[in-house]
């Protein structure tokens, strides 16, 4: 049986050492997505980008490989250097890759509680985090979903909870000042909202 585990990062960096430590693990790389949020635009694309360090635009092999969203541009790159640009309502440009963010596309054509949380709830997360987990990297977050097996859950569980958001006391956090759900037709947070909102919980820009 196949399950769904995700994790809440503050920061894009502790995400993806999230994603090598589950391709280290054995996961494949199109079992595993990742959501970040871009308003501090720590994603530029107009400058080179080489997270395999080849000394090549992994945009360029990704091109050159017919590479997108969910495909790799190599075994050495994996997941990482397909990360590419995209919208999401409520979350407005986000930095992308895998399964998560092609299903959550494809949802939010008329999804009343919007994209990614129609994909969460359909992967089987809870509407509860699903909602959480939305709200996270709309405020500056970045989020790790892998599919794995039931028996592999507990130890690929554990490899994702290093530095990983507390999301219960996140959202107690947020309900305290009013929160409820994610809203997908809310304003994204701007750069200087994220830049608070990571002072808040004590975590820095990166």
């Amino acid at each position: 049986m196949t399950v769904t585990i995700s994790r809440l990062y503050d920061s894009h960096t502790q995400a993806q050492a999230a994603v090598q430590r589950l391709q280290t693990a054995g996961v494949p790389q199109s079992d595993i997505s990742l959501v970040a949020n871009n308003s501090d635009s720590w994603f530029n694309t107009d400058k080179n980008v080489d997270r395999d360090r080849d000394g090549v635009d992994d945009r360029v092999e990704g091109a050159g490989t017919g590479a997108g969203i969910g495909a790799g541009v190599g075994a050495a790159a994996g997941l990482l250097a397909g990360l590419g640009l995209l919208a999401i309502p409520g979350l407005g440009p986000v930095v992308a890759a895998g399964w998560l963010a092609s299903t959550a596309v494809g949802a939010a054509a008329g999804a009343t509680t919007g994209g990614i949380v129609g994909a969460l709830t359909e992967a089987g997360v809870s509407e509860e985090d699903a909602h959480s987990y939305a709200e996270g990297v709309r405020r500056g977050g970045t989020l790790v979903s892998a599919r794995v097996d039931e028996g592999d859950r507990a130890h690929l569980e554990a490899a994702l909870n290093d530095s990983a958001v507390n999301l219960q006391e996140r959202r107690a956090a947020w309900q305290k000042t009013g929160w409820r759900s994610f809203d997908p037709s809310s304003q994204p947070y701007g750069a200087e909202e994220v830049r608070k909102e990571r002072q808040r919980y004590g975590s820095g820009l990166r």
